[in-house]
């Protein structure tokens, strides 16, 4: 008996999948709107400030400066120039004494204290946060700079073979070196924060496995915790850079006001931070000296851009190495 295979019935034309849609409650619109709202505000409130510094430094980038009672005939350049230095000089100090203990407190907080000690710990830290600049300018110029004077003579005597110790030691303790110190006291409640949630994030799982393989505590945070947190410390490094990079009353209150470029920490000649010079010269400045501020604040604010998008990339490039994607 032979069978015929039955050609499959034409099945007739479907309409085409309509997605279905969630309905939007007003909530959602109004939670919508707002935070794009903010958004768009802060790209706004941005572009109104660069324009605005942009279009009140034309006067100050003008070749005839004679009438200049702030650049005195030279040119802004060579004005600027020392003060970019020192922003740059004492931020990076500030960073390199800021950095090492934040992470360390960091890591204290989340991995070796107790949780009671670890709460307290943490609350007093974010209190360092809210201490007004003015308290630590004052703090640095009338306790810390006599304090540390010694040191400073100390360390000029018997550790001048190191560059940055030579010269004549300042005789009030008030230096870059100081300033520094102040600021990285004024970071260090940023940094730690931020440090402390990034590695309160890490899984659990990478942690426990790496116990379990006979790894010590201090092996466990190397191996887990602190490639995880790579992008995070930077991202918190960076931040604490842009604290220092800006900040105006502290160091205005420690250091004297000099153009000069110079690596040495311990003298009484020391390079001026941009955001110290502009609080210190803007009670007398006049006519095109108020231009030649904002133009040095145009150029505090192109570093500041330019440090934060140096460390997006750096983040961006370590993220593929990181745990936290």
């Amino acid at each position: 008996m032979s069978t015929t295979a039955q050609a499959p019935k034409p099945v007739p034309n479907e309409a085409p999948y309509a997605p279905i849609k969630a309905k939007q409650r007003l909530g959602d619109r109004v939670f919508s709107g707002t935070a794009l709202g903010a958004g768009i505000i802060i790209l706004i409130v941005l572009v109104l400030v660069a324009a605005f510094l942009f279009i009140q430094s034309i006067p100050a980038f003008q070749l005839d400066t004679s009438d200049n009672h702030i650049l005195q005939g030279e040119s802004f350049w060579v004005y600027v120039g020392p003060l970019v230095f020192g922003t740059l000089w004492a931020s990076f100090i500030a960073l390199m004494i800021a950095a090492p203990i934040a992470i360390g407190i960091a890591l204290f907080i989340s991995h070796y204290a107790h949780r009671r000690l670890a709460a307290l710990l943490g609350y007093i830290i974010d209190l360092l946060a809210a201490v007004p600049s003015v308290v630590f300018g004052l703090w640095g110029g009338l306790v810390l700079a006599p304090l540390l004077q010694p040191i400073y003579a100390w360390l000029n005597t018997n550790a001048s073979w190191v560059p940055f110790f030579g010269g004549q030691v300042s005789s009030t303790g008030k230096t870059i070196l100081t300033a520094a110190l102040v600021l990285s006291v004024m970071c260090i409640p940023i940094m730690t924060a931020i440090c402390r949630e990034i590695f309160l994030q890490t899984p659990k799982l990478h942690e426990e496995a790496a116990l379990a393989l006979g790894s010590t505590r201090w092996e466990m945070v190397r191996m887990a915790v602190l490639p995880f947190a790579r992008g995070g410390m930077v991202s918190a490094a960076m931040l604490a850079l842009g604290r220092a990079l800006g900040e105006t009353m502290a160091v205005t209150m420690v250091l004297s006001p000099s153009a000069v470029v110079s690596f040495l920490v311990l003298t009484a000649t020391n390079p001026t931070p941009i955001p110290a010079n502009i609080a210190l010269a803007f009670p007398e400045a006049h006519g095109t000296g108020v231009n030649t501020l904002i133009a040095t604040g145009l150029i505090l604010f192109i570093v500041t851009f330019a440090v934060n998008a140096l460390a997006r990339w750096i983040v961006a490039r370590r993220a593929e190495f990181s745990g936290a994607n």
